[in-house]
């Protein structure tokens, strides 16, 4: 029998051989602290629209502004698309699975009874990643905003902003920049034009805390962020907050994750994110260690070689299992760009996967890290 408030918190009944059997399955790992800041966001349902027109996106807000006053919780930006939503928000209780899944609840019951339509209107549950205020607060609250602009018919696709981050791409046409600030200021369903003054702030909504992050004098902070924002949007050369990410759940530096380490707790069968976060990770250094002592010959023999795999071995492992950035790993093995770094990385993973005796490989070097590189 399962006790009130265990741990374990998705009950499914199947039915197996004329009889009921009851899954239980573990909670995803959450690291809630009071004064924690998080970016949260949710995808619809094979990534179908979770707001169909204008009603359902004000109903949306409607919903969000009674989660804040209900939980007690800080919102401080946010963005509507047409298949999932951000939102950054700041607890003042340990309650953000609560907040987000009633929000999430109240309005899938209401847009299906809105639409005529049944089953699930989310992807899964929601996800979540614990931010640094300091370190993070301010570039993460650009990414929010720029997600209208952040599309192929602006030139700024994904695809066309990593080109354009590693030179392999022209400057955008004055017309294409042009239509990027248009939609920008124009994007009603974000908190942008609130942290502009193009419209009042609504009471739900906290803009001064990202502001201040940008510094200056309290009247200039609008205009420092309004040219913050939109000289990322004119260059189209802005980073992605989520090559920082540590363990999938963490945005912020060393002593940010070491401060979390000591708040994580977790089912140690049915949570690899959290022995993730509290172990401490294997440096660089020992990772190439161990792919040298798999390979049987020394790093700087392999390291250049043509056809060799041993180097996006490394690449591979120093992303996944030591959390390093794509700079800070294009710098340790001598690569020009981190976009390099990134195409190799990428390509290693799609190989790795159908080649079996690299998986024996990956086998062996991960028992040495003492690790799960998956």
């Amino acid at each position: 029998m399962l006790s009130e408030g265990s741990h374990l918190t998705i009950k499914q009944l199947t039915r197996s051989g004329g009889g009921i059997r009851l899954r239980v399955m573990a909670r995803p790992l959450r690291i809630e602290q009071v004064g924690g800041w998080y970016h949260v966001t949710a995808r619809g349902n094979e990534r179908k629209a979770i707001f169909r027109d204008e009603m359902d996106r004000q109903h949306f807000l409607e919903i969000v502004a009674e989660m804040v006053a209900r939980f007690r919780v800080r919102l401080h930006c946010f963005v509507l698309m047409d298949n999932h939503y951000h939102l950054l928000l700041e607890l003042r209780e340990q309650n953000l699975s609560r907040a987000v899944q009633w929000l999430n609840v109240s309005y899938s019951v209401w847009f299906n009874r809105r639409h005529g339509r049944t089953g699930h209107l989310f992807q899964g549950r929601f996800k979540s990643v614990a931010v640094s205020r300091d370190e993070w607060g301010l570039a993460l609250s650009r990414y929010v905003h720029l997600n209208p602009v952040r599309i192929k018919r602006l030139r700024m696709g994904k695809a066309r902003r990593q080109a354009q981050r590693v030179g392999l791409s022209a400057a955008p046409e004055a017309g294409a920049v042009r239509e990027r600030m248009r939609v920008l200021r124009a994007y009603r369903w974000s908190s942008y034009r609130s942290y502009i003054g193009l419209e009042r702030t609504p009471e739900w909504l906290e803009c001064e805390t990202v502001l201040a992050l940008g510094g200056g004098a309290k009247g200039e902070q609008r205009r420092g962020y309004l040219e913050y924002v939109q000289t990322a949007a004119r260059e189209g050369l802005e980073e992605s907050p989520w090559e920082a990410v540590q363990e999938q759940v963490v945005l912020g530096g060393a002593e940010f994750l070491a401060e979390l380490r000591k708040r994580a707790r977790g089912d140690g069968q049915g949570q690899r994110g959290a022995r993730r976060l509290v172990k401490a990770r294997p440096r660089l250094k020992a990772v190439i260690a161990a792919v040298e002592r798999v390979k049987g010959e020394p790093w700087n023999e392999f390291r250049d070689r043509h056809g060799d795999r041993g180097r996006d071995m490394v690449l591979y492992l120093g992303r996944r299992v030591c959390g390093l950035k794509l700079r800070e790993l294009a710098e340790a093995v001598g690569l020009p760009n981190y976009g390099v770094v990134a195409t190799n990385t990428k390509r290693y993973e799609q190989w790795l996967r159908s080649n079996r005796t690299e998986q024996a490989r990956m086998k062996a070097v991960s028992k040495l890290l003492n690790c799960d590189s998956a």
